[in-house]
């Protein structure tokens, strides 16, 4: 990538962290990056397709880095508490302001609704693919939607980021009682053949 073009990105995640998209100017990005402001035209064209490359590739980064540990989720259990892992890292750098500010950008503005749908989606396929393994040769595995399940688990986590801002003790509330319902689908797991028939006997009737 073009170094400008790098410094750029990097400016805007760093302001987003700092200062929120409401503090985003052409001016503020490239006294940040240190270059001249005409330069965030010349290569993006406007701050708002800065920002969504600038997003789009931090998604890809961040969800590139948490691959190996998704590939080994075997449980809905497991993938909780990689979420709950996912988020304190996340936290800590500064990336779920990121995100937060992005889906705010997002309320108003199409450029950025589309690039946060981006990192959404980028995000639930490695969601999706956990669920689907977890579920696999589960009681429940032919009655529930891996693809509804794995969309739901991520819009708990968008919401866990909003809460994260306001009521920090309220997320890690939430995010424990996330896993205790991972932990009821392990002991679901344990029922027995008839049990097991009647669970998923009253599943489908709710389908």
């Amino acid at each position: 990538m073009n170094p400008t073009k790098a410094k750029l990105m990097l400016a805007v995640t760093d302001l987003l962290k700092e200062d929120g998209i409401a503090g985003l100017s052409a001016r503020a990005i490239a006294t940040r990056a240190d270059v001249n402001q005409a330069l965030v035209f010349y290569h993006f064209g406007t701050v708002t397709d800065l920002v969504d490359q600038a997003c789009r590739a931090a998604t890809d980064d961040a969800a590139a880095s948490y691959r190996d540990e998704f590939a080994e989720v075997t449980s809905l259990r497991e993938l909780l508490e990689l979420g709950r892992v996912l988020h304190e890292r996340e936290r800590a750098a500064g990336n779920i302001t990121v995100m937060a500010q992005l889906l705010a950008g997002a309320q108003r503005d199409e450029t950025l609704a589309e690039t946060a749908r981006y990192a959404l989606g980028r995000w639930n396929g490695e969601i999706e693919a956990a669920v689907a393994r977890a579920l696999k040769g589960s009681p429940v595995e032919d009655v529930v939607d891996a693809p509804g399940l794995s969309r739901a688990i991520s819009a708990a986590f968008v919401g866990l980021l909003m809460y994260d801002g306001v009521d920090r003790p309220g997320a890690d509330s939430a995010f424990t009682s996330l896993e205790q319902l991972g932990a009821l689908v392990e002991v679901i797991e344990d029922l027995g053949p008839a049990a097991r028939l009647v669970l998923r006997s009253r599943l489908k009737g709710r389908s």
